[in-house]
């Protein structure tokens, strides 16, 4: 069982944990943002990004990790930290986000994206089963224009980051 920031227990299934991944270059702050891919989300644009997250797996108690793996999984990106707490969202779901900023450095080229995929019965009622990537695009955005791509619920995390980055100084 898991608890939220509020102190209620948060069963596994509404639960998740992610990084706003960042990179600081002349121009700004940019941060990653991902596309779920998929028939439902294909023709969907604005509004329907997200940073990459996912749920603890059975067993995992240590978020922070869920979201190193969930990153890895959905995009490729190993991240070692510095991590910074930006803290908790609960999604028009129900569902309890938690994330960390995690800086990309300058210098590194970003890889192209690499996602694990899930599978779905598609079209719908056909009994055919399909396989698709869990996330089909990424791109590295400056902050007005990730606040138009997440999901609103999500951009607190991006307030708290820009904040965070400006008190370092």
């Amino acid at each position: 069982m898991f608890y939220a920031e509020s102190g209620r227990a948060v069963t596994r299934s509404k639960l998740s944990a992610g990084l706003l991944v960042y990179r600081e270059d002349p121009t700004g702050v940019l941060v990653l943002v991902c596309h779920p891919g998929g028939p439902l989300f294909a023709k969907k644009d604005l509004g329907h990004w997200t940073i990459p997250k996912g749920e603890p797996d059975d067993g995992e108690t240590d978020l922070l990790a869920v979201a190193q793996r969930e990153t890895h999984e959905e995009t490729g990106l190993v991240l070692g930290g510095p991590f910074v707490p930006l803290g908790s969202i609960v999604q028009k779901g129900g569902k309890h986000v938690h994330a960390w900023g995690a800086p990309w450095p300058r210098d590194v080229p970003i890889p192209a994206l690499v996602s694990n995929t899930f599978e779905m019965e598609w079209p719908p009622r056909s009994g055919r089963r399909q396989q698709f990537p869990e996330v089909d695009q990424m791109a590295f955005v400056d902050l007005p224009t990730a606040r138009a791509r997440l999901k609103e619920t999500q951009w607190p995390f991006l307030d708290r980051l820009a904040q965070t980055l400006a008190s370092r100084g």
